[in-house]
């Protein structure tokens, strides 16, 4: 219909070829162009099919738009009730009764990492003193565990802490970060630079451990441009989004798949050897993680996110040389380090941080919490090195919070880390390990039950058996 075996060239003017197609012009054109006819023909014909209420010819055909003959009125909600509700009297009493108390946590209390049916079988917990819990019933507990490995300084409150946090709630509650600097932020930024090792010299503050890995996950892909995170298959690192995908234990699968996450054997495990001796199995683990690094592509791993010490999964201590040769892998192919001390930091394992503890190591990115404050209020850390710190001079960090830097709480921190540098923690918790150890021996030579521990300063776990060997402990498990 369109073919022809030759084209003619006719002139006509813009404005009346695009008047023939129903175009408006609003000026004439200044000058005639050569067009075919066959051209001309092809353009009408276009013209003819290409309408709003269909083609000329043919009305049900090309119609930019029908009505659709089902019906689309959106639906309509059913109607509830959603003023505000009046509070009970019991809410302006200081005392509650037994029976209501439980009634609350029955009807109202939402668990976290397990389902919610035994909350009303937990110990209702009333007060504590030095090391001891006590229950509402009068019920003495001693705390082995400091609750989450998070009460470092015990349960009398220190009068230094609570004159501070007074102060500032007194002076300044708050000050949202990006738009005012505080005196407390100031110091308590200034006192870590000094005592932290290596050149970790730029902090921040999260409100806990799982938002700090939260932001060094963030800054280490801003800082690289690269996306993979590697973690250790025996790992906890948080329960928001990207620290729950770098979670290697039962957790991580509440947080469903999220790509860019590589996990890594750890250098201890619990169903082969990785060699006889700290050498042999640091070798071969290495190796392993090396190979995995080639096989992924360097070039599109961002950090490594390693726990100083495992905690959460059994307290295991990374065989001499394994860490150091991690820090040396992560300089070959350019690779950050990041070292999640959530809960061996702040003195837990002896040394302010537990990477002192291995010749060489300092992280380029550091996370912690928990011992930062002792628990008394929540906040977290995150503590970069200097050239990370430098490169975000000039370019926007890319992560932030409401509550992140609050003044209250880095009064609390700035006077906990303060207290526990001049009464030489280390020391403390270095007289502490010699009894864990001693005592942890005693317990696997005296019960079948206790298959082995392990412990290093303040920190410690023991993997307990049934009479069939099988293990009693493994997380996830009922």
């Amino acid at each position: 219909m369109f073919s022809t075996p030759c084209s003619k060239a006719v002139q006509v003017s813009r404005s009346r070829l695009l008047r023939r197609r129903g175009v408006a012009t609003k000026q004439r054109a200044t000058s005639d162009v050569h067009i075919s006819e066959t051209a001309t023909r092809t353009w009408d014909h276009y013209a003819n099919l290409s309408h709003t209420d269909g083609a000329r010819q043919y009305k049900s055909v090309n119609r930019r738009y029908l009505p659709p003959m089902q019906n689309l009125d959106l639906p309509t909600a059913p109607l509830v009730d959603n003023s505000m509700g009046k509070m009970s009297d019991k809410h302006l009493r200081d005392e509650w009764t037994d029976e209501e108390i439980a009634a609350a946590v029955r009807d109202n209390v939402v668990m976290t990492w397990s389902n919610s049916a035994n909350r009303n079988d937990l110990p209702r917990i009333v007060r504590g003193e030095g090391v001891y819990l006590y229950d509402s019933s009068g019920k003495e507990y001693m705390d082995f565990t400091s609750q989450a490995v998070c009460t470092n300084m015990g349960y009398t409150l220190d009068e230094g802490v609570k004159q501070a946090v007074i102060k500032q709630m007194e002076n300044l509650f708050y000050a949202y970060p990006g738009m005012a600097m505080t005196e407390v932020r100031a110091r308590l930024c200034n006192l870590l630079a000094e005592i932290t090792p290596g050149d970790i010299n730029g902090f921040l503050f999260p409100l806990g451990g799982s938002e700090a890995n939260e932001g060094a996950i963030r800054i280490a892909r801003r800082y690289t441009g690269k996306s993979k995170i590697m973690s250790a298959m025996r790992s906890y690192h948080g329960g928001t989004a990207g620290p729950l995908a770098a979670t290697g234990d039962f957790r991580t699968r509440f947080g469903g798949e999220q790509p860019g996450f590589i996990k890594i054997f750890n250098p201890h495990t619990l169903r082969f050897s990785t060699g006889a001796s700290d050498e042999v199995a640091s070798l071969q683990s290495l190796g392993m993680l090396e190979e995995q690094i080639l096989c992924e592509g360097p070039d599109t791993i961002a950090a490594i996110l390693l726990e100083t010490i495992v905690g959460a999964n059994g307290v295991f201590l990374h065989p001499v040389g394994y860490l150091e040769g991690v820090r040396a892998l992560c300089d070959k192919y350019n690779i950050l380090l990041i070292l999640d001390e959530v809960m061996c930091g702040f003195w837990r394992t002896g040394p302010l941080f537990a990477f002192q503890h291995f010749p060489g190591v300092v992280p380029d990115i550091l996370t912690s919490a928990k011992g930062l404050t002792s628990s008394i209020l929540p906040l977290g850390m995150i503590g970069v090195r200097q050239k990370i710190k430098d490169h975000f001079e000039s370019n926007a960090l890319g992560w932030g919070a409401t509550y992140a830097n609050h003044p209250v709480l880095m009064a609390c921190a700035y006077e906990v880390v303060r207290k526990n540098y001049q009464a030489c923690l280390q020391k403390r918790v270095s007289e502490i390990e010699d009894v864990m150890l001693r005592e942890i021996d005693l317990l696997v030579r005296r019960h079948r039950s206790v298959l082995q521990g392990r412990a290093i300063g303040a920190f410690g776990c023991l993997d307990l058996i049934n009479k069939d060997g099988q293990s009693l402990n493994i997380l996830g498990e009922a």
